[in-house]
């Protein structure tokens, strides 16, 4: 009797066991498109006990290539031929024993809208960290589920509420401000124990944030910049994941992530990479280390990491129509997948642009990065952009200073300019004089009364070679200091929030100093939208003589002459040094007063700390 109910038991538990294993969960990505370059599509299958499963598909013209059973069974890759597909749907079939599931699956036309623009040195692109500018959306500040249910506005490291609805309500005046293109902090879901608002611990990479907003919200934000004249670039990581992504919490493989037993920080020395006495220690450490403990590294040696990443950013390129991609940490991840990343997206989309972040001290170790770079040959990175962190450096230093010492002030602009035959293209760099990882511009409020520091610094990023970024709230003198942690970098836009005592998106709210920047601001970019003397002209700097800086652009017959006094004092200095460019002009018009100078003579003044831009007559 007993033995009979033991086999009872038994067959009701392999019955069980039966109706219960094999659930397809993910699907990613969850559609694709027919007729891209790329033939070879991966089809990742999450869920319970997929490992062996027999996989075939219903298409005539799809084929399977490839069916790959991880060491994890809850994994199934599929590498599927679409080289003669064309947009259909289709079913998955999958059967592992006495069980079967079917998953339907979508190919479809391309995307025909306005997509992968790219952007150059005729741009300027706006940095907008989405959960510090603007909530659009109150309704989706908590999300019932996800990990953090916190919301609290007086946390600097907490979540406010920002989101996609809160941009694309404001795109106006970002319009109106002047810029070309808006870039966004992460916006993928970030569904983190501990919380992560600003976006660089991703846990789903095909879903936008559900705090955020939703993919559907995303795409029409982009739709809507781009009906305004605004391109849109999206941030995105490589390097690493957030440590609740399953990836983590359920690992598909040993080698999916670096040092995956054992977790080990990054030195946060990437010099290893390029330097020829570097020993293999210190190469592991910084490119496989990860960046925190909630940040595991990935691997993207495996072929599957890497087959994965590359075809999510072609997805949301194609999907929403994006024209830009910054990558992030891009010198801490494999510099040969990351190299072959770069040409597959721009094969897909030759227009597109890609700026790395490339946080290194010096200009040399910034060029490295940048493609065709002869200090990397015969290696190529094929990365068309990198970040110019060096001139942040001085652009936060040089107008404190006098230029009366040799290498103080404004010789620092002309040294370092001196030396830009490191880089392959200096149009193509990244100009900024702030972000979200650095002090503002402005550190304290004591220094928002110094406007002349500014109004420096702003005419010289855009008037010099590269793609300048201005950081949200530069324009109306926000000021953080990183020493107060990165909260104090990513203040809340005054305005983005019902109830807030000031709106700094009208003019009417802001201070008169507020608008006296705004008012600058936007003056000079929107003389530089267009202008292609500044985004394509030939460059020719002076030394500076007797604390005057002056550098002249000129392309197809127009030219302007920028004229910085780098002294406190005013200064009346002779124009021969300038007689080169001058030959013929008796005038120029500043295109900031709109005064006219006249040119014509020996010499010329300027006031304490100030600039001209000077349009040649």
């Amino acid at each position: 009797m007993f033995k009979k109910i033991h086999l009872l038991l038994l067959a009701v538990l392999l019955s069980s066991a039966s109706t219960f294993a094999m659930k397809v969960d993910q699907v990613q990505p969850a559609f694709w498109w027919a007729g891209m370059k790329e033939t070879s599509l991966q089809v990742m299958l999450y869920g319970k006990d997929l490992s062996g499963s027999t996989v075939t598909i219903s298409s005539n013209k799809v084929k399977i290539d490839e069916v790959v059973s991880l060491e994890n069974p809850n994994y199934l890759f599929l590498y599927l031929n679409i080289a003669d597909a064309s947009a259909e749907n289709f079913t998955i079939t999958l059967k592992k024993g006495k069980k079967t599931q079917q998953i339907p699956y979508e190919l479809k036309s391309r995307n025909q809208k306005t997509k992968a623009l790219g952007f150059n040195s005729s741009d300027v692109l706006y940095l907008i960290m989405p959960d510090r500018f603007a909530n659009g959306n109150p309704k989706n500040d908590v999300v019932k589920g996800m990990r953090d249910q916190s919301l609290d506005r007086n946390n600097p490291d907490g979540r406010h509420g920002g989101d996609i609805a809160g941009i694309t309500n404001n795109l106006d005046y970002i319009v109106d401000l002047g810029v070309t293109a808006i870039w966004l902090n992460p916006v993928q879901e970030n569904d983190m124990t501990g919380g992560s608002y600003h976006g660089y611990a991703i846990t789903d990479y095909y879903n936008v944030d559900q705090r955020f907003g939703t993919n559907e919200e995303f795409v029409d934000m982009v739709d809507k910049s781009h009906q305004k004249g605004l391109k849109v670039v999206m941030d995105m990581i490589f390097n690493h994941c957030g440590s609740e992504h399953i990836f983590f919490t359920d690992k598909p493989a040993h080698d999916w992530f670096n040092f995956q037993d054992n977790f080990k920080q990054t030195s946060y020395k990437t010099i290893p990479q390029f330097d020829p006495y570097a020993s293999q220690y210190d190469m592991k450490e910084a490119v496989d280390g990860w960046f925190v403990e909630v940040m595991p590294d990935l691997n993207q040696r495996n072929r599957h990491v890497a087959k994965y990443l590359t075809q999510n950013s072609i997805w949301w390129i194609e999907y929403s129509g994006i024209d830009g991609i910054r990558q992030d940490t891009h010198p801490y991840a494999d510099f040969d997948f990351m190299s072959k990343w770069c040409l597959d997206v721009r094969r897909e989309y030759p227009d597109f642009s890609i700026v790395g972040e490339t946080w290194l001290n010096t200009n040399v170790a910034i060029s490295y990065w940048q493609e065709n770079s002869r200090l990397a040959y015969p290696k190529n990175s094929h990365l068309p952009v990198v970040m110019d962190f060096p001139l942040t450096y001085i652009l936060n230093s040089a107008f404190d200073e006098e230029t009366s010492m040799w290498g103080e002030g404004m010789s620092k602009f002309y040294e370092y300019f001196a030396e830009d035959i490191v880089y392959a293209n200096p149009n193509n760099l990244l100009t900024f004089l702030d972000n979200h990882d650095t002090s503002r511009f402005y550190q304290n409020e004591e220094q928002t009364k110094d406007f002349n520091r500014y109004k420096q610094a702003l005419a010289l990023m855009l008037t010099t070679r590269g793609i300048p970024e201005i950081y949200y709230g530069t324009e109306i003198m926000m000021f953080g200091d990183k020493g107060k942690g990165d909260g104090h970098l990513r203040k809340d836009f005054p305005g983005g929030w019902e109830g807030d005592t000031t709106n700094a998106f009208k003019a009417s709210d802001r201070t008169p100093a507020e608008n006296r920047i705004f008012d600058y601001t936007k003056k000079l970019l929107n003389w530089r939208k267009d202008n292609k003397v500044v985004s394509e002209g030939t460059l020719m700097q002076f030394s500076p003589t007797d604390q005057i800086y002056a550098y002249h652009r000129s392309h197809e017959g127009k030219a302007i002459l920028v004229i910085f006094n780098g002294s406190k004092n005013e200064k009346t200095f002779p124009l021969a040094p300038y007689a080169e460019v001058l030959k013929g002009v008796k005038s120029g018009k500043d295109v900031i007063s709109g005064n006219m100078f006249d040119l014509s003579g020996e010499k010329l003044s300027l006031s304490p700390k100030d600039v001209v831009i000077l349009e040649l007559n």
